[in-house]
């Protein structure tokens, strides 16, 4: 079975079976995704994390499908049913939906009028008519009329039978299979407007009467066709042509008859398929079809927030830089919080510059004498109530100032979320929530990742109808998500929360939280070793986390590196070739890397008896130790001067950062209260089928004016630039 297993996935993957072996091996030792990516090349033969997570949820469903069988093989042979042809088709379906196909003919049933004609005794003259081994079934219905059975005349009788060659017909797997494929290839999807809901504001005005092809239809219009019909204001029918489909099914009983001349066989034949598709087979494939395209959009879905969460948290960290983060307000005020390069908060304050307080004068003097005493680089604000008066005060203030000051908009989506969680509470534990949100406002620009995973993805604001979807698919699909960007960045050991540890390859929330606890007992971990001795931290889970943490300025240089402890004795093997020491990787990078750039990696990696993509991946930390890979990623955008609504002019030219990426575009913060579209049609001159081909989340893009809707609040953008 499991090599059955193996080169099916192989197949679906287009993967080598040696590479999908090496890889099932290590899932079913236990192992992580992050770590065998990482430190496990050589076994899969390089495959990415993305490639060995399908071969992880592949082995599940193949997995889950072969257990299928066995239960359902066990069920049949418990009816004495089982035969050869059964054994072949069960043996050879890849497929779940194949598999029930072949067993619901043996499924328990409730009281069908087919089985309520079998038990008075018509299965044999049904199959009779179906087999065309009689010649005139009116004549032979006489022997089965029994008063006593509720078969008065000859009707009752042909009506029984034709329920059993109609269900006979529906449970047959290779006509349900050519109703299928059928419908999906050329039916449509047919949407209407219903007179039970209400539609005061025409959300649904588009899809009132509305017509597409089934195998056309796109993802987002699933979606919002399916919360129409929820809202009882649409109503969703899947049409084809019925016709033609009771034709190919009549062929598969006519033309695979031998002597097929009985007419009248032919004409009860026929009037059963057209009963078995209109009434079982219909219904059926078109409740599976809606419920398919449903789950195919549901899918698109979470995998467009699972990726936009992505590019959300790989933002790139600002390094050196102290802020004061303003969480704005009317009523209550702006919220204050200065923040340090390292996420501490120095002190916090409020103001209230706006209405109806208007203490604008007296909040210039807070904020000016927070920006002097804690020398703060930049201001950063929150994109909520009372932003744009906010931004106003801030540009007046850089503008006065004789240091050097910036600010930039921030999303805050989820701050208040985590400002009420208990991980926010038990940090700041004297502070008011709102504090706690204004913190996380500032925290989420000085390191993206480690602020962001305190919140709940789905809080975040980057999503498309993910309030939609399932919500167990969506949360698996946020952990993988967070827990590929923690293991891919690395986490520093000695400044990580427990939420951010969690995700760690290895680590559970209970780890996380007594490495916490150690960490408070020891001051500091000076060592990855150190973790050893945290309770619950044992040997295996060591493995698996350990390259992942890192320790900067410990006993141990290559802590702080992405190098697993299991290589250090090859890494100190290598300094010797290269004439150096640990101690000096960073006092001595510059000699290190011309020496090691001199040298071959695959024969340095022969002589020393490791794997090639192991030894490339030491050179490389080797020769940048404690690299931080988002270092690389635009930063954000800081401004000094204000741009509004009421200043932007078609053909104006401005550069923005992408906020969201969806199906039909991006939208873009261009510096004004509310963020500019750019549809999918304006991203380029050529035809665009995925806009996160073009763009992501972070990317700083320059961005044309098509059009400004000052009444709805709407900004038309495009990145075409020129004509």
């Amino acid at each position: 079975m499991q090599e059955t297993i193996l080169k099916r996935i192989s197949k679906d993957l287009t993967l080598s079976t040696t590479k999908v072996e090496g890889t099932v091996k290590l899932l079913d030792e236990g192992n992580t995704i992050p770590f065998i990516t990482r430190y496990r090349k050589e076994a899969t033969g390089g495959l990415n994390e993305e490639q060995i997570q399908e071969i992880s949820d592949q082995l599940d469903y193949q997995r889950s499908l072969e257990k299928r069988k066995q239960e359902i093989v066990e069920k049949i042979k418990e009816q004495d049913k089982w035969t050869s042809e059964l054994e072949r088709k069960i043996s050879a379906a890849s497929q779940l939906k194949t598999l029930e196909d072949i067993y619901l003919p043996f499924r328990p049933k409730r009281r069908t009028r087919a089985l309520i004609a079998k038990e008075k005794g018509l299965e044999p003259f049904a199959l009779q008519i179906l087999n065309y081994s009689t010649i005139d079934p009116r004549q032979d219905a006489k022997k089965y009329i029994n008063e006593e059975h509720e078969l008065a005349n000859i009707e009752d009788v042909l009506d029984g039978a034709m329920d059993i060659i109609a269900e006979v017909v529906a449970e047959n797997s290779e006509i349900r299979a050519i109703v299928r494929n059928y419908t999906q290839s050329s039916g449509v999807v047919n949407v209407t407007k219903t007179t039970k809901g209400e539609d005061s504001e025409e959300i649904y005005k588009d899809y009132y009467e509305y017509q597409e092809k089934i195998s056309t239809i796109p993802a987002h219009r699933i979606l919002a066709i399916d919360r129409g019909e929820n809202a009882k204001v649409l109503r969703i029918k899947i049409e084809v042509d019925d016709e033609v489909i009771c034709q190919r099914i009549s062929k598969r009983y006519t033309y695979t008859q031998m002597n097929n001349t009985n007419n009248k066989c032919t004409e009860y034949l026929a009037d059963a398929i057209i009963d078995s598709y209109k009434r079982l087979i219909a219904p059926a494939i078109s409740r599976e079809i809606r419920s398919d395209l449903t789950l195919k959009a549901h899918q698109h879905a979470i995998d467009i927030f699972a990726q936009n969460v992505r590019n959300l948290l790989m933002q790139a960290p600002l390094q050196d830089m102290c802020l004061l983060a303003i969480d704005p307000g009317y009523v209550s005020g702006c919220k204050l919080a200065v923040i340090s390069a390292t996420g501490d908060l120095l002190e916090y304050d409020a103001v209230f510059p706006h209405q109806p307080q208007r203490q604008r004068d007296k909040a210039q003097q807070v904020i000016k004498r927070l920006c002097k005493k804690h020398q703060v680089n930049a201001i950063v604000i929150g994109n909520g109530t009372a932003c744009r008066e906010t931004e106003e005060l801030a540009a007046d203030i850089i503008a006065e100032s004789e240091q050097k000051l910036v600010y930039a908009i921030v999303s805050e989506a989820g701050a208040s979320v985590y400002s009420a969680s208990k991980e926010a509470r038990d940090e700041f534990p004297d502070l008011d929530a709102s504090y706690r949100g204004t913190i996380s406002i500032g925290r989420r620009v000085l390191d993206p990742l480690a602020e962001l995973v305190k919140i709940d993805p789905k809080s975040l604001g980057v999503g498309l109808y993910q309030h939609d979807v399932n919500a167990k698919q969506l949360d698996q699909a946020l952990e993988r998500i967070v827990a590929s960007c923690v293991n891919y960045v690395g986490v520093d050991l000695n400044r990580a929360s427990a939420e951010l540890l969690s995700h760690v390859a290895g680590i559970n929330s209970r780890i996380a939280k007594n490495i916490i606890q150690k960490r408070k007992e020891l001051g500091r971990f000076q060592s990855r070793k150190d973790l050893k001795d945290v309770s619950g931290l044992g040997n295996s889970t060591f493995t698996q986390c350990a390259g992942f943490l890192r320790i900067q300025n410990g006993r141990e240089p290559l802590d702080d590196t992405a190098i697993h402890p299991e290589s250090y004795k090859v890494c100190e093997k290598l300094l010797k070739v290269v004439e150096s020491k640990k101690d000096q990787l960073h006092t001595n990078s510059d000699s290190i890397n011309v020496k090691l750039q001199q040298l071959k990696v695959e024969d340095v990696a022969t002589t020393l008896d490791v794997g090639v993509p192991t030894m490339q991946d030491i050179f490389e930390n080797l020769m940048r130790p404690g690299r931080d890979p988002r270092e690389e990623l635009p930063k954000p955008i800081f401004r000094s001067g204000v741009l509004s609504l009421e200043d932007l002019e078609p053909d104006m030219q401005l550069q923005g950062t992408v906020r969201n990426v969806i199906d039909f575009g991006a939208f873009i913060d261009i510096g004004v209260k509310v963020d500019g579209l750019v549809h999918v049609s304006k991203m380029s001159r050529s035809y665009v089928k995925n806009p996160m081909d073009i763009c992501k989340i972070g990317d700083n893009i320059d961005v044309k004016v098509i059009s400004v809707d000052k009444h709805r609040k709407r900004i038309s953008l495009s990145m075409i630039l020129e004509d």
